[in-house]
């Protein structure tokens, strides 16, 4: 279990890849602390975990609420006494092109992608520091390095995910916290509901792979991030992409 014991918070974690971390962080030994919007979801994974075997407990967090993303690393922190990892994974999609994209638009996907992350990360930054040990994994995308047809928004939020990553893995590096993000490429999750099956066939065939990719195979890449194993990897940001950008 490279994961034994360890405090791990996970933002975004009811589905998807965020559902599919915390049930791999439960696996291999965390204490897992899954956050997402709606309760009755959250309790459903909480549930998920827990058949793993793990401890397990869950918020319902808007990670855009300073004050409430405050509130629960104060709660997880006088529940555990430290805090060990943060995977900032929450994220939202509203896509258009530049020219139609709406105020509205633009700011909810910064909002959430952008400000939530600096938000969690900020307010486990100081325990980890005192701790003199802690990971901070952070969602970015390969559309956050490459850009993408129609998301202006989300690019830049991916593109500012990488940012922090390589900022704060200078700023916390000397102090034992490990910052490292995942781009990951098109995978299967909710997210793609919206999107016709014609453009998931132009998906599948721009990778390499001739597949997308599964939410696990996220989950695999933030466990090893996390671990010990990776104890000398800061400051890098992941492709897992199936060869997409090649």
């Amino acid at each position: 279990m490279r994961l034994k014991n360890k405090v791990s918070i996970i933002s975004g974690a009811a589905q998807g890849i965020g559902l599919a971390t915390a049930l791999k962080f439960a696996r291999e030994g965390a204490i897992v602390v899954l956050c997402d919007l709606h309760q009755p979801a959250v309790d459903e994974a909480v549930a998920a975990c827990k058949a793993e075997g793990a401890q397990a407990i869950g918020y319902a967090l808007d990670v855009t609420d300073r004050a409430a993303v405050d509130d629960m690393v104060s709660d997880v922190k006088a529940r555990f006494d430290r805090i060990d990892v943060m995977v900032n994974n929450a994220g939202i999609t509203q896509d258009a092109r530049l020219q139609k994209m709406t105020l509205a638009q633009f700011d909810a996907v910064i909002n959430v992608n952008l400000r939530g992350v600096f938000h969690c990360a900020q307010a486990v930054a100081d325990t980890m520091v005192e701790q003199g040990a802690g990971v901070i994994l952070n969602a970015s995308s390969v559309v956050g390095i490459y850009g993408n047809y129609g998301q202006t928004n989300y690019a830049a939020s991916k593109f500012g995910v990488i940012g922090f990553t390589k900022t704060w893995s200078r700023e916390l590096g000397p102090k034992g916290v490990r910052v490292n993000a995942v781009a990951p490429g098109f995978i299967e999750t909710p997210i793609l509901d919206a999107v016709p099956d014609k453009v998931i066939q132009r998906m599948r065939e721009a990778v390499p792979l001739n597949r997308l990719g599964r939410p696990e195979e996220i989950a695999n890449v933030y466990a090893f991030l996390a671990s010990d194993e990776a104890s000398y990897i800061n400051g890098t940001v992941i492709e897992v992409g199936g060869g997409m950008t090649l």
